[in-house]
């Protein structure tokens, strides 16, 4: 990411950039939570975590860019090692555990950001040392710090990889945290919109729950989903995978789980409930999936890095024939 800092701040570098990784095609507009996104492909929170790389990002063809997770304070995250490449299974398996360098920090970055038309998400989290009891001040420290610099939040309920951090996913605690932070954005003259961040994890009857949270709290849109702490279906060998460790597992192996999560959502809202689909995708084939099962926009991280940037404009390619089809 340095390198490429550094080579796009020549003039004529920018210019292949966007020639090559950049397409721009009317039929790839999509207005979601009422936002307009110049196309519906987006870069998934975690890769870009402190807001240091949104112009270099958004010449890689993205239309949107998700920062975070953000937590009130600077933290170091999880010893390391804590990010292992699963080659075989083109997934990855980390456990950062938040490691940013605090949200105050990343307005700093985003106030010098030249967003070239990508929208910017911010993916809130807790500190780790916070008792989950005092966790919804943390959501709304960074709710109120970020307010002014991204178009739309996320709430991460769903890490793996902080303690007791997916209890928070449980109908109380999930409830009273989306409706504080409803509360307080209702307040502003000009409301943003607020997502929520699942785990690909959840049994059916947990499923059922974030879908009435969902309506009842009138937050705006699910992103479906996190990493999972399955191991089920693996090529790697499984005394390999042990000695990894704990961690989220990305990629691959999640495709056909976070569609399944989309498709169910999608379909018990009625499809009233905007979905950001993320898991797994590789391909166009993929991404197309996603938005078959009832997402709106899909989002890449592992595939980003496995498949590099030339991935993002295969499968804007692909949604523009999709979506003629579709109305044609």
């Amino acid at each position: 990411m340095n390198s490429l800092s550094f080579f796009l701040k020549i003039g004529f570098i920018r210019n292949i950039f966007k020639n090559k990784f950049i397409i721009e095609d009317k039929s790839l507009l999509t207005n979601a939570f009422g936002l307009d996104f110049r196309n519906p492909v987006g870069l998934a929170a975690g890769f870009d975590k402190n807001a240091k790389y949104i112009n270099e990002l958004s010449y890689c063809g993205f239309g949107f860019i998700e920062i975070g997770t953000l937590t009130p304070k600077g933290q170091i995250g999880n010893p390391k090692k804590r990010l292992f490449r699963l080659k075989k299974d083109k997934g990855i398996i980390n456990r950062m555990g938040f490691n940013n360098d605090g949200v105050e920090v990343a307005i700093k970055h985003l106030k010098k950001v030249r967003k070239n038309g990508v929208l910017v998400g911010g993916n809130i989290g807790k500190n780790k040392v916070t008792p989950n009891e005092d966790a919804n001040n943390d959501y709304l420290t960074c709710y109120h710090a970020l307010f002014d610099y991204v178009d739309y939040f996320v709430v991460n309920v769903s890490s793996p990889n902080t303690p007791n951090l997916r209890a928070l996913q449980e109908r109380e605690p999930l409830e009273k945290l989306l409706s504080t932070l409803i509360h307080e954005n209702n307040k502003k003259t000009e409301q943003k919109p607020i997502l929520l961040k699942i785990a690909p994890d959840l049994s059916m009857e947990q499923l059922d729950d974030i879908v009435d949270i969902v309506l009842k709290t009138k937050i705006h849109g699910v992103i479906a989903t996190n990493t999972t702490i399955s191991r089920e279906g693996l090529v790697t060998p499984t005394n390999i995978v042990n000695e990894l460790g704990a961690g989220g597992l990305s990629g691959k192996p999640l495709l056909s789980r976070s569609t399944e999560v989309i498709k169910y959502i999608n379909n018990k809202s009625n499809g009233a409930i905007p979905i950001i689909g993320v898991g797994g995708i590789h391909s166009a084939k993929d991404a197309i999936e996603k938005l078959e099962a009832g997402a709106v926009l899909v989002q890449l991280y592992t595939g980003f890095i496995y498949e590099g940037p030339s991935v993002i404009k295969k499968i804007n390619t692909e949604i523009i024939k999709y979506r003629n089809q579709a109305h044609g």
